[in-house]
């Protein structure tokens, strides 16, 4: 598979999960994701799929510090309804990583263990875009995504499709929503702000 060579600087992110321990998927219980294996998942690599990559990250980051964050141990919740501009862009990114769902997905081994459901929520009463909170502390950390401080994915887009676009546009099209990404992905404290 060919992609853009910045894809490969992207830092990953590592999560413990146990059960992938419990099912011998690895001996380590160690799941490291890469921003390729997110555009994998996804199908695409944009600005939503980097922020919502980003918020993972650093998210992860502000609320485990120096532990190995867990799977099966995050609530997530998004401010916006499954359909409200590219909310389910980033549920499944975010799901990817930390594993809640809704109310589909697996559910649990006896005994209670391993569930992903009724971990993730839309239509939150929150101030903030997202809020996720860590279940063993109840400690929450809460982002809102602010591209537009930096870059402006839809004039790109646009400037491809829209009538009186040149061929050249369109032939340049990728190449520079590409670069708009990893504009995206280089500047994490610039695009998100934390609480």
């Amino acid at each position: 598979m060919k992609y853009p060579d910045f894809f490969n600087n992207v830092e990953t992110i590592k999560v413990y999960d146990d059960l992938s321990q419990f099912l011998w998927v690895n001996d380590d219980w160690l799941i490291e994701l890469s921003y390729l294996d997110i555009v994998k998942t996804a199908g695409h690599s944009c600005g939503t799929v980097a922020w919502a990559y980003l918020v993972a990250l650093e998210w992860l980051k502000a609320l485990y510090k120096d532990e190995l964050p867990k799977r099966w141990n995050i609530k997530v919740e998004l401010r916006r309804n499954p359909l409200d501009d590219n909310a389910w862009v980033v549920w499944s990114v975010l799901s990817n990583v930390t594993w809640a769902t809704i109310d589909f997905g697996f559910g649990w081994i006896p005994g209670g263990k391993y569930n992903r459901r009724d971990l993730l929520f839309f239509w939150a009463d929150i101030e903030w875009d997202v809020c996720l909170t860590r279940l063993d502390t109840n400690e929450k950390v809460n982002i809102t995504y602010t591209p537009w401080k930096i870059v402006k994915p839809m004039e790109i887009l646009k400037s491809a499709i829209m009538p009186g676009a040149t061929q050249e546009d369109k032939d340049s099209f990728p190449v520079r929503f590409q670069e708009m990404v990893k504009t995206v992905l280089g500047n994490a404290d610039k695009v998100i702000d934390i609480k």
